[in-house]
C-alpha cells in the first residue's frame, strides 16, 4: 500500500481553540513577535518542538498507576535501569528531569576553561552547557551538512579528517570528550551512519579521547542507518541500537524524544570514576541517584517508552509521515533542507526570502509569518538562535517539529497548504530587529520588532 497509516488508535482527544487571523496578529505583537511567549492555547498546530510533546500509549498510562514512588530504591527506577542496560549496554544509568540536565552534569563534570568539545554539530542546549563550563564548542559536520539541496543519505556525519586536524592543532589533552549527536538536530534532523560513528569511535580510541553521543533520537537514526546504509537492509532496529551504544564511552539522552514521554532524561557512563562524580553532582542538583528529578510514574512511562520506540511498524510510520510533509512541500516549489529528516521539515529561510538579510532573522520572519497565517508555531533555527555580532550559522532554517502520535493526516495537509500560500506571498514578509535579548539562549526570551519595510 502507497498509504503508511497510523499504528495506533486514537482513545482519547484534546480540542484545538481556534483562532482568527486578526487575533493572532495581536497574539503576536504581545509575544514580542517571538513563538517562545505564546500560549499553548492560541496555537492550532504546535511544530515548536518534538521534544516531551508526544502521546503516551495506553501502556504508559497503565505503568503511570504503577509508579513506585519511595525516595530511594524505587521499583520504577530498576524497571527503567533493566530496559536501558538491555538496550544499550551501559550499567551506569542516571536518570535526570530531562536531557539539558544530563548536559549540565556531565559539562560541569568535564568541562573548564581552555577545554574542546567537538561534535558534528552541537543543539542549543548542548552548545550552551559546554560554553557555561568555560570549554570551547567546535563543529565538525561534513560539508554536505552545510548544503540544504544535498540529497547525502547520512548529512549529519562528523568530518573525519577535521577532527584529526583539530586533535592534532589542539591536543588530545585538551579534548575531554568528542560528541555525536544522533539524529543531527541543527544539520535538519539529518542521520548520521554507522560507518561513520565506527571510523570516529576509533580516532577518538587512537587518542585517547572519550567517545559520548547526544542520543535523543537514537531509535529514529537507527531507523536511517536500517533503510539507508548498505547490508543494513536486513537487520533490526534494536541490533542497530545496541552497537551503536556499544561504541560509546557516555551517552546524553533527552527521553522527551525517543522516550515518547513528556519528561525525563538520561546520563550514561561506562567510566566508574566519572560515574560516581556526576552522581554526586546530580545528588546536588536533581535528587537521589534512583529518580534523579522524576516522579516514579515518569520512569515507568520512560521505560515503556524506549520499549515502544524500537517497533519498527513505528519507525516505519514515524519516518514515512514526516517525508511526507517533505515531498508536499518540494512537490509545490517550497525550498526545504533535503532529504527530509527524521523528526522534522526544515524550509530554507535563505531561499524563502532571499530579500532579508541575516542580521534581519529571516527564519523568524517565516515562522512568525507561517503563525499569522494559519495558527501554525514553529521554530527558528538561524541567526537569532546561533548568530552573534561576530558570527553567523551557515544555515538559516524554520524547523516544522512534527510531535509523535499526536497530528493524523489532515492536520499535516493543513501545515503544507498554510506553507505553500505563505511562499506564493514571500516578498510581503518584512525583517526583524531585536529590541531585548538576554546574553545567552537568546531566541527563548527575545522581544523584536519589524523593520519598516521590506529590504530591497
Amino acid at each position: 500500500m502507497k498509504t503508511i497509516i497510523e499504528p495506533f488508535r486514537i482513545k482519547v482527544v484534546e480540542p484545538i481553540r481556534m483562532t482568527t487571523a486578526e487575533q493572532r496578529d495581536r497574539l503576536i505583537h504581545a509575544a514580542g513577535l517571538n513563538l517562545f511567549a505564546l500560549r499553548a492555547e492560541d496555537v492550532l498546530i504546535d511544530l515548536l518542538t518534538d521534544s516531551g510533546t508526544s502521546a503516551m500509549s495506553s501502556e504508559q498510562w497503565a505503568g503511570i498507576m504503577r509508579g513506585d514512588e519511595s525516595y530511594a530504591g524505587a521499583t520504577s527506577f530498576f524497571r527503567l535501569h533493566s530496559r536501558v542496560h538491555d538496550m544499550t549496554g551501559f550499567d551506569h544509568i542516571l536518570p535526570t528531569h530531562q536531557g539539558r540536565a544530563s548536559e549540565r552534569i556531565l559539562f560541569d563534570t568535564v568541562g573548564a576553561p581552555g577545554k574542546i568539545v567537538p561534535n558534528n554539530n552541537h543543539f542549543d542546549t548542548t552548545r550552551a552547557n559546554v560554553e557555561h563550563s568555560g570549554a570551547e564548542a567546535v563543529d565538525l559536520v561534513i560539508d554536505e551538512g552545510h548544503d540544504p539541496q544535498s540529497r547525502h543519505p547520512f548529512k549529519g556525519n562528523m568530518n573525519v579528517q577535521k577532527l584529526r586536524a583539530l586533535i592534532e592543532r589542539v591536543g588530545a589533552e585538551r579534548i575531554p570528550l568528542c560528541m555525536m549527536t544522533i539524529t543531527n538536530n541543527t544539520g535538519g534532523g539529518q542521520p548520521v551512519s554507522l560507518a561513520n560513528l565506527r571510523e570516529v569511535q576509533e580516532v577518538c580510541r587512537f587518542h585517547g579521547i572519550p567517545f559520548f553521543l547526544d542520543a535523543c533520537r537514537f531509535a529514529e537514526n537507527a531507523y536511517f542507518i536500517k533503510m539507508r546504509e548498505p547490508g543494513m537492509q536486513d537487520r533490526p532496529v534494536d541490533s542497530i541500537v545496541r552497537e551503536v551504544f556499544d561504541l560509546a564511552d557516555g551517552a546524553t539522552i533527552s527521553g522527551k524524544k525517543d522516550g515518547l514521554v513528556n519528561i525525563g532524561g538520561l546520563l550514561l557512563l561506562r567510566d566508574e570514576a566519572l560515574a560516581r562524580e556526576a552522581r554526586n553532582n546530580l545528588i546536588l542538583t536533581e535528587g537521589f541517584p534512583t529518580y534523579g528529578g522524576l516522579a516514579g510514574r515518569d520512569l515507568e512511562a520512560l521505560a515503556q517508552g524506549f520499549a515502544e520506540v524500537l517497533d519498527e511498524s513505528y519507525l516505519a510510520y514515524r519516518i514515512r509521515s514526516v517525508a511526507y510533509l517533505g515531498e508536499k512541500l518540494i512537490e509545490s516549489g517550497v525550498p526545504i533542507l533535503e532529504p527530509p529528516g527524521g523528526h522534522a521539515i526544515y524550509l530554507d529561510a535563505r531561499r524563502f526570502c532571499p530579500h532579508i538579510p541575516a542580521e534581519q532573522f529571516p527564519g523568524q520572519a517565516v515562522a512568525i509569518a507561517i503563525y499569522r497565517l494559519a495558527g501554525i508555531r514553529t521554530v527558528e533555527i538561524g541567526s537569532l538562535m546561533f548568530g552573534s555580532e561576530n558570527t553567523q550559522p551557515t544555515m538559516e532554517l524554520v524547523r516544522l517539529a512534527i510531535p509523535r502520535r499526536v497530528y493524523t493526516q489532515s492536520h499535516i495537509d493543513y501545515v503544507a497548504e498554510a506553507v505553500v500560500e505563505l511562499h506564493e506571498r514571500r516578498h510581503e514578509l518584512r525583517g526583524l530587529r531585536i529590541v531585548e535579548a538576554p546574553v545567552a539562549l537568546r531566541h527563548f526570551t527575545a522581544r523584536l520588532e519589524e523593520v519598516e519595510s521590506p529590504t530591497a
